[in-house]
């Protein structure tokens, strides 16, 4: 899934709303658009922009080189709203352009005024600091959820602002707005890893957290699939190294498309390298983990059932 963002410059709002309809239209008719949204634009705080979301990069591709909009920009134009970034694209599973942050967030139902409140909070504090660009708010009233999207000029003007004392202040008052923390959008790989711009370095997930979330994906899969897929191989007449070989393709492939990216998803901010680095996330999240491990040993010690040595001969 992509995400487009088209940002305007912060002009007079008269005549915005019913231009950037004609914007919105335009994704909308395009094959592959999931749903169109305009910024909320309030008190100046945040900017003006219209966002996209399309099931892939070339649905999206055909909508930004479409001659229509080409055609209602240049009218945009002569109406004063020029584009004040480049056309944004944040992917689902990549990391979001340099400098430019993107989080999600889900808000208590009747909570939204303040929600909006923190948010002009949030906009203001970080407009003091060095590189800021602007910000974009996207609310959703039918689903109570919403994305924010804010621009610096660099990786780690964001990160000055990511991990600052102003902002860890104003976010006290933005979480009790919300039904769980905001979600950040970062690069994930399908083994667990995160990938981060943290002050200018790239950082990760490190090695002792993605070990343990494929080792929490791992056993069960390999034993789900021994006492299952194994007796069908053997039925087919499947030599032992052969048998052994597609029991792999299957549990990588399980693996890498749906069973880690699924599992990953509780574990988020556990396996962010920036947020998820203080000693009380990485107690925290490696004690469920070793909670899980422990449902696991017992259920597959106890369920005969599921005990794929029993049936090896049968």
């Amino acid at each position: 899934m992509v995400v487009t963002l088209s940002v305007f410059h912060p002009a007079s709002q008269a005549g915005f709303a019913d231009w950037a309809a004609l914007l919105a239209a335009s994704a909308a008719d395009t094959e592959g658009c999931l749903g169109t949204d305009i910024s909320t634009v309030t008190d100046g705080h945040f900017e003006p922009a219209v966002a996209a979301t399309f099931v892939d990069e070339m649905a999206c591709d055909r909508w930004v080189d479409s001659a229509r909009r080409a055609e209602i920009l240049r009218k945009g134009r002569d109406l004063g709203w020029l584009p004040s970034a480049p056309t944004l694209e944040l992917v689902d599973g990549e990391a979001p352009p340099p400098g430019v942050g993107a989080f999600r967030h889900e808000i208590v139902p009747g909570r939204s005024a303040e929600f909006l409140d923190a948010q002009r909070e949030l906009t203001g504090a970080a407009s003091g600091f060095s590189g800021y660009e602007g910000t974009a708010l996207f609310v959703d009233d039918e689903t109570n959820t919403a994305l924010s999207v804010l621009r610096f000029r660099t990786d780690r003007q964001l990160s000055a602002w990511v991990s600052s004392r102003e902002r860890g202040e104003a976010l006290d008052v933005l979480r009790s707005s919300l039904t769980h923390d905001f979600e950040t959008m970062s690069a994930t790989t399908a083994f667990g890893t995160t990938v981060r711009t943290d002050h200018g370095r790239i950082r990760q997930t490190p090695n002792w957290k993605s070990a343990m979330m494929v080792l929490l994906v791992l056993y069960p899969t390999v034993m789900i699939l021994s006492r299952f897929l194994g007796p069908v191989l053997d039925d087919a007449g499947a030599e032992p190294w052969l048998a052994l070989w597609l029991s792999q393709v299957v549990s990588v492939g399980l693996m890498q498309w749906w069973l880690m990216p699924w599992a990953a998803k509780p574990f988020r901010r556990w396996l962010d390298p920036v947020d998820g680095d203080g000693w009380r996330s990485n107690l925290a999240g490696a004690i469920a983990i070793l909670a899980i491990y422990s449902a696991c040993l017992a259920l597959f010690a106890n369920v005969t059932w599921l005990q794929f040595w029993d049936y090896m001969d049968a």
